[in-house]
C-alpha cells in the first residue's frame, strides 16, 4: 500500500507526533508549533479506542489489513496479546533498518527493503513486514551502499543521538546489527494503551 498523503495530517489528526519523517521531525515539526492552539476535541469510548489503534498503525505506515493481520497473529500467540503486537510491529523488518539507523524515517526504510538493499542472515529480503526473531543479523546487500549520501547520512545521525535500542549490537565496522533479544514493553517506544487495541477488536 503506497502513503501519498502528507504524513504530518496523520500527527495532526490525532494530534500525536509519529516521527514519520525522520529527523525533520526534531527540527521541524509542524504540531509542535501548533499544539498550544489545538484543542483537545473530547472522545467518546468509541473514538479512544479507535484512536490508540491509529496511532499505533500510522506509527509503522501500516495499512488497515496488514495491522489486523499482526493482530491476529498477535492473539494467538502465548502471552499478552497487547505486548505481543507491540512486540511484532517493532520487530517488523522495515523499522528494525529504521532503528540500525540506514534511514531516518520508516519509509525510506521501506523502500531500502523493496529495492533489495537489506540482508538479514546474508540474503537479500524485499518484505518489509518481515518478522525478525532472536538471533538474525541485519546488513547493507552492498558495502557500495555506504557511500549513499542518504544513508550516510542516516547513520551519522543515528550515530551522534546513541539512539539504537540495547535488543541489538551494532557493528560499527560492518554497519550490521544483530537482533540478541526480543525487546521488553518498557524498552518499546510507543506510548499507546495496548490494552484499548485489544478491546477495540475485541468488541
Amino acid at each position: 500500500m503506497k502513503y501519498t498523503e502528507a504524513v504530518c495530517k496523520r500527527c495532526r489528526s490525532l494530534n500525536e507526533k509519529l516521527f514519520l519523517k525522520g529527523d525533520k521531525c526534531f527540527s521541524n515539526c509542524i504540531l509542535e508549533k501548533r499544539k498550544s492552539s489545538i484543542k483537545q476535541k473530547k472522545l467518546s469510548d468509541y473514538g479512544k479506542h479507535l484512536r490508540e489503534k491509529q496511532i499505533l498503525k500510522y506509527s509503522y505506515l501500516m495499512s488497515e489489513a496488514q495491522f489486523r493481520r499482526f493482530f491476529d497473529i498477535a492473539s494467538k500467540a502465548k502471552g499478552r496479546t497487547g505486548e505481543t503486537l507491540l512486540k511484532l510491529c517493532e520487530m517488523r523488518l522495515d523499522n528494525i533498518v529504521r532503528r540500525i539507523g540506514y534511514a531516518l524515517s520508516i519509509k525510506t526504510a521501506r523502500q531500502l527493503v523493496f529495492h533489495g538493499h537489506i540482508k538479514v542472515n546474508g540474503k537479500v529480503v524485499k518484505i518489509p513486514s518481515y518478522i525478525l526473531k532472536e538471533g538474525d543479523e541485519v546488513s547493507l546487500s552492498s558495502p557500495s551502499l555506504l557511500e549513499n549520501v542518504f544513508i550516510k547520512h542516516s547513520l551519522e545521525v543515528t550515530d551522534s543521538n546513541a539512539s539504537r535500542p540495547s535488543y541489538m549490537v551494532y557493528n560499527p565496522e560492518t554497519k550490521s546489527a544483530k537482533i540478541v533479544r526480543i525487546p521488553e514493553r518498557s524498552e518499546l517506544p510507543s506510548k499507546v494503551n495496548e490494552q484499548l487495541i485489544v478491546e477495540f477488536y475485541s468488541k
